[in-house]
């Protein structure tokens, strides 16, 4: 096997392992919102699209990943509302 055949294979492989990791952590994850801090929020929400850029602390319309089963635990919610 040739050396660019070799690394051909060996990226291959990798790909295929993260596609199939990838699956099982966001099983791990859920959205929960009303937690996020200002700016630390992973996603849209409230008029924008990114991550970080939420405005207010707590704000019910954003979100923030946390462990499947700790959302409300945390005082979170799994849909957005109003606290």
């Amino acid at each position: 096997m040739s050396a660019s055949s070799t690394l051909l294979a060996s990226a291959l492989t990798a790909v295929i392992a993260m596609s199939v990791a990838a699956p099982a952590v966001a099983a791990s994850k859920e959205k929960c919102y009303g937690i996020a801090v200002a700016g630390k929020n992973d996603c849209a929400g409230n008029g924008h699209s990114c991550a970080g850029q939420a405005k207010i602390d707590k704000d019910p319309g954003e979100w923030k990943y946390v462990a499947t089963g700790s959302c409300v635990q945390m005082g979170g919610m799994l849909q957005p509302g109003s606290k």
